[in-house]
């Protein structure tokens, strides 16, 4: 069989400055999945980091990876979704395909997949969920990164948390990501209150599977749809009950595959976020290209490790920038 290319998949555990705290649990490390792809001495990269909320651990997606060695090493122009590839497993080859397909052409991303040339963007950076007290803490301690993003969800004290980090941060712009902790008369209860403290969105606080509990209800504060929204195929059932949707490349399969989606979001007149699970620079980096359309980018994920890949992308008071070639793209 011709072998075009050679494939290397592999598990890396990055620790966390810190425990990282949302309502579903805690994690002290991101345990990421890396695929490599080689072609005539250029080597293309692809991060992805599996989440065991939709069923996913780095076990699987290596094994599902492994599954179709063959068809990546072997055929002239694989695709994820040709090899029925999904989630963090499609991401990993997805972006590992067009890093390869970059450094052969000697162009960059946004060239090789006819997008706007990026530039560096704000990003959010995250308050986990912890005391009032902590957060409050965690959120002096980035006085450069004027959005922040606080984590919620719990079956009480949350109005005390957002109290606690607006005193905290005055200055900050403020959302919060409930992560399906609420129910619909919580968030009847508390809007009104995140409204007067100034937050400019709430990012999907129903259970997924429960959107159409906000058919009926009117927000004063835009909601965004995280774990509802995958794919592109997913926007029209949320159209009248979320404003945004948030665009994961391990929940769309890819960075194609995002950038489908934000293109049916901006075709319902819907609005775009662009998030990230925990992981290093390398997974960040083609958030970036869909990041242009977005009116929140959450692609904070390197600054809550120990460390990050060198070279990685610039952090600096608030802005991400855009990814040099040696990183990814």
């Amino acid at each position: 069989m011709t072998r075009y290319r050679t494939l290397e998949v592999s598990v890396e555990d990055w620790p966390l400055e810190q425990p990282f705290t949302i309502s579903r649990g805690v994690s002290h490390s991101a345990e990421v999945v890396v695929v490599r792809l080689t072609q005539d001495g250029a080597e293309g990269r692809g991060e992805s980091t599996p989440t065991d909320h939709y069923g996913e651990s780095c076990e699987g997606v290596v094994a599902a990876i492994e599954a179709c060695r063959d068809r990546l090493e072997g055929e002239e122009k694989p695709s994820a979704p040709g090899m029925d590839l999904r989630g963090a497993a499609a991401n990993a080859v997805d972006c590992a395909l067009v890093d390869l397909a970059c450094k052969q052409a000697g162009k960059r991303a946004w060239d090789i997949l006819g997008e706007p040339e990026p530039g560096p963007v704000q990003t959010t950076k995250t308050v986990p969920l912890d005391t009032p007290d902590k957060m409050a803490a965690d959120a002096r301690k980035w006085p450069t990164y004027n959005l922040l993003k606080i984590k919620l969800g719990m079956p009480d004290g949350d109005l005390g948390r957002v109290a606690a980090v607006r005193a905290a941060r005055p200055d900050a712009r403020l959302i919060c990501d409930a992560n399906e902790g609420w129910s619909i008369d919580q968030l009847r209860d508390y809007v009104g209150s995140l409204r007067d403290a100034g937050l400019e969105m709430i990012e999907q606080p129903l259970p997924a599977g429960q959107d159409d509990a906000l058919r009926d209800f009117t927000s004063p504060i835009p909601l965004c749809a995280d774990e509802s929204c995958h794919v592109a195929a997913d926007v029209e059932a949320l159209v009248g009950k979320y404003d945004l949707v948030n665009i994961k490349l391990d929940k769309t399969g890819g960075l194609r595959p995002g950038l489908e989606l934000a293109t049916a979001a901006r075709a319902h007149d819907m609005k775009i976020m662009v998030g990230c699970m925990l992981g290093t620079s390398l997974a960040m980096a083609p958030g970036l290209l869909v990041a242009q359309y977005a009116k929140f980018v959450d692609l904070d994920g390197p600054l809550a490790l120990v460390g990050d890949r060198n070279p990685g992308l610039s952090y600096r008071d608030g802005f991400v920038s855009v990814p040099d070639a040696a990183l990814w793209g």
